[in-house]
């Protein structure tokens, strides 16, 4: 693939520029969203310099830490759209929920459909627990922000629970439909750049999209199975 010049790179900016023209001309928060910028620039130059020393060590120690801490980081985001004080008492369902539902699919892609070996191969299984956590992740957000809601509307928890599953799952399933017809996704998109054939790409984005799937869908669920269990332990509905 070509290499992008610095000042190539600095022209990137342009559009995002104009969006915070709009919002400061509308008279917009601009704070928070200079403090995302600037933390996505400082984060990726990071991690750049970060997965190269990684990628070259190979270890699957290593490869575990990673895989822990992103883990940990995941789930304290999914629980952002919740207050502060739900967020530390759910903190431990999301991680749960992201390690099996995430990490079983991660294992299963891994070992099953890839045939890794060693398993441990970094610069293949750090890519992919990313995008398989990151999908979780906002779909847990998702559901339990939906979950708190339909509660506090009172319904009753059979109900929050499917609501909120099928709120989470909105995202993921119209990226289905939308795949191949509206976008050419990321790792589709970059196989093919660095000339990879199309046909070969499509095979790889198939697993993409099954995996990313498979883990948003369990790993909300068992979310969701134990936010219920929490309400029916402190007394809520016990219909259904």
């Amino acid at each position: 693939m070509q290499i992008i010049p610095e000042i190539n790179l600095a022209m990137a900016f342009v559009p995002v520029i104009i969006v915070l023209i709009i919002m400061a001309s509308w008279s917009l928060s601009l704070s928070d969203k200079l403090v995302a910028l600037v933390r996505m620039l400082i984060q990726l130059i990071l991690i750049g310099y970060a997965l190269t020393w990684i990628f070259a060590l190979n270890s699957s120690v290593v490869v575990l830490l990673i895989l822990t801490i992103m883990l940990l980081i995941a789930s304290s985001i999914a629980l952002r759209p919740l207050s502060r004080d739900e967020s530390k008492r759910d903190y431990w369902r999301a991680f749960v929920a992201i390690c099996l539902g995430g990490g079983f699919t991660l294992v299963f892609v891994v070992v099953v459909v890839l045939e890794l070996s060693p398993w441990f191969q970094a610069n293949t299984i750090i890519p992919l627990a990313g995008m398989i956590f990151a999908s979780a992740m906002n779909t847990v957000s998702v559901a339990a922000e939906r979950f708190s809601m339909e509660l506090e509307r009172g319904s009753q928890w059979v109900d929050a629970r499917n609501q909120a599953f099928s709120a989470g799952l909105i995202p993921i399933f119209n990226s289905l439909l939308a795949v191949g017809l509206v976008t050419l996704p990321g790792m589709m998109t970059g196989q093919i750049l660095s000339g990879v054939s199309p046909l070969i790409a499509v095979r790889y984005q198939i697993v993409v999209m099954c995996m990313l799937t498979g883990a948003s869908g369990i790993s909300v669920a068992i979310f969701l199975l134990l936010q219920a269990r929490r309400v029916l332990n402190s007394g809520g509905a016990t219909d259904g």
